[in-house]
């Protein structure tokens, strides 16, 4: 066997929690747990159920424990990450699924409960959307936390007894793990998989612990004792650091601190340029647990309320009641500034178990967003009732996702009036005025957006789904997300033919997709004369920095060049040019 490679190696991944750290790596390798597939006698099924019955008791008490102690830890929001595991356990497709494995097949429940959790890890795993294709990592999480009470074994990855300072190395790190880290003594971890949007990532960026996921095969590479620097803001885990290395990596600690200052100085300033242009820039968030974050990163208000995790992160459908309450509670914290509720755009990769949506050959040109609302009238009306109803906060404004054209626009605003009429003969307030908008995320939407743009008061460009749409191409499909390009001239037209529309009939354009949120790309969409951009939270301060450094004249300029170029690399070099030159310390080695 040949001895590993003494010199610096460096490893690629994903950073998903921003700083720089440096010191002994501790590799973690859990057991492989051997599940037996072990037959019952008729006698032994009921004892079996029982047997099952009660680990799902004790994983759901060891689990609110650890939410308890998270909430005390990090505060409440980090503590909901484990009311996705609660629900799981919760899941009667699941549990019932695993006690018709033993009472028919007549086998040992650990065996039926790994059959069944790890079709569900698959089916997870093999979503588009990242955001629900991360929720494997919470299966995965809560399925081995149910097996070990089931063969009744010990926790094999304690982290509490840690006490020396050291960069965690592991396959994956579950949220319940990364619950028992001590900032203090683990000064950052790596992972083999993981996105940016599990739950284990959005815990590391609340704890302050530096993180990169998605190395694939590092806990193979590396041994316990191991020297490493690990680049949580560009996704660089090092090995071996030359002084070299190590002097330029301290370098960029300082200058990452300095802009992180900088960006901190800004954040509650208005986004206007040095020539007097002003931008609204609002959070894209998912439910009320996110309106702290809306507040503490100087966003202006909501500009997408992503509604349907309401109705995928439970087991049973939400009631107009709970709706109501959910949007007047951010409405209320986030007033006088705007919050942009989007109707429920289930379907394509979304989707949620109790509305029981029929599999399809191409989910994304099939039955989703605006399409399954008018479909289902009833699921339609509750929402758009509860929007109706916490709209007397005089603040809320809602669209329709994918819209395609002017037949489904107006059945969708007819049902908005019904809906009206009988809050009104129900003597329920709302807001008399409360502003409609549509998304554009459709070709042919753009092309007739002069004709939409009379029936609704502003229009937000779901730039996501319109690139994908207009250029035929997956991001998540790597044989052609290399045609996924931002900067295609007929995205760059589409946006422009909208955005002209929208002003020509004086109501206003906003942007809501990732697009949006890149430093590099908003002084185009600036140019292009886009009056608002919605982005995540944590985005809004780097886009506002660049913002109030540029000239809406050198913005418009580069709008005007992209509007008459015929090379996407030609644009998007131009547009990484004016972004360095506006504000080079937002890219330094990045």
């Amino acid at each position: 066997m040949s001895a590993r490679p003494k010199g610096e190696r460096v490893f690629r991944g994903i950073g998903v929690s921003a700083g720089v750290c440096r010191g002994k790596v501790l590799v973690l390798h859990r057991a492989r747990r051997v599940i037996v597939r072990r037959e019952i006698s008729d006698d032994g099924i009921a004892p079996e159920v029982t047997r099952f019955e009660k680990a799902l008791a004790q994983t759901r008490k060891q689990i609110s424990e650890v939410q308890h102690q998270v909430i005390q830890k990090m505060g409440a929001k980090e503590g909901d990450i484990f009311e996705a595991h609660l629900l799981m356990l919760e899941d009667r497709m699941l549990v019932d699924e695993v006690i018709r494995i033993i009472r028919d097949q007549k086998l040992g429940a650990e065996y039926a409960f790994h059959e069944v959790s790890d079709r569900y890890v698959g089916a997870l795993a093999a979503i588009e959307d990242e955001y629900l294709r991360e929720r494997a990592g919470d299966m995965r999480d809560l399925t081995v936390r149910v097996l070990d009470n089931l063969l009744e074994v010990k926790n094999d990855l304690d982290l509490r007894h840690l006490t020396e300072p050291c960069i965690l190395v592991s396959h994956d790190l579950s949220p319940s793990m990364t619950a028992q880290l001590d900032k203090n003594v683990v000064i950052g971890f790596a992972t083999d998989i993981g996105g940016h949007t599990s739950h284990t990532a959005i815990m590391a960026r609340s704890l302050g612990i530096p993180a990169i996921v998605g190395l694939q095969n590092v806990t193979g590479e590396l041994e316990s004792g191991d020297y490493a620097l690990l680049d949580g803001y560009n996704g660089s885990f090092i090995v071996n650091p030359t002084d070299q290395s190590l002097f330029e990596y301290g370098q960029l600690a300082k200058i990452k601190a300095s802009l992180e200052e900088k960006l901190r100085e800004i954040k509650m300033q208005p986004a206007v340029t040095l020539d007097g242009k002003n931008i609204t820039l609002s959070a894209n968030i998912e439910d009320q647990n996110d309106i702290e974050a809306v507040q503490s990163g100087g966003a202006e208000g909501v500009g997408l309320f992503r509604t349907e995790f309401l109705f995928i992160s439970r087991a049973t459908m939400p009631t107009e009641e709970e709706q109501y309450k959910v949007y007047r509670q951010v409405a209320a914290a986030l007033k006088p500034n705007p919050v942009v509720i989007r109707t429920i755009d289930l379907g394509g990769d979304k989707f949620s178990s109790h509305l029981q949506m029929a599999k399809e050959m191409n989910p994304f040109l099939g039955w989703r967003a605006i399409r399954f609302c008018l479909a289902q009238p009833e699921v339609f009306r509750s929402q758009l009732r509860a929007i109706l109803r916490a709209s007397v906060e005089g603040n809320v404004k809602i669209m329709y996702p994918m819209i395609s054209g002017l037949d489904e626009l107006q059945q969708a605003n007819a049902l908005v009036e019904k809906c009206k009429d009988e809050l009104r003969a129900e003597n329920i307030p709302f807001d008399e005025k409360m502003q409609i908008g549509a998304m554009i995320e459709i070709p042919s939407a753009a092309l007739i957006a002069d004709v939409l743009a009379q029936f609704v008061n502003f229009f937000s460009i779901g730039s996501n789904d319109l690139i994908q749409y207009t250029l035929a191409a997956d991001r998540t499909n790597e044989r052609v997300s290399h045609l996924y390009e931002p900067t295609h001239p007929a995205i760059i037209r589409l946006i422009k033919i909208t955005v002209d529309a929208a002003h020509k009939h004086g109501i206003w354009t906003g942007v809501c997709g990732e697009i949006a949120g890149d430093p590099i790309l908003a002084p185009l969409l600036v140019g292009l004369g886009v009056d608002k951009l919605s982005a995540a939270p944590s985005l809004i301060a780097p886009v506002k920095y660049i913002i109030r450094r540029l000239k809406l004249s050198e913005a418009q300029s580069l709008a005007d060049f992209a509007c008459q170029c015929q090379s996407p690399s030609e644009i998007q070099a131009r547009c990484q040019q004016l972004a360095r030159d506006t504000a080079p310390s937002l890219f330094e080695k990045s």
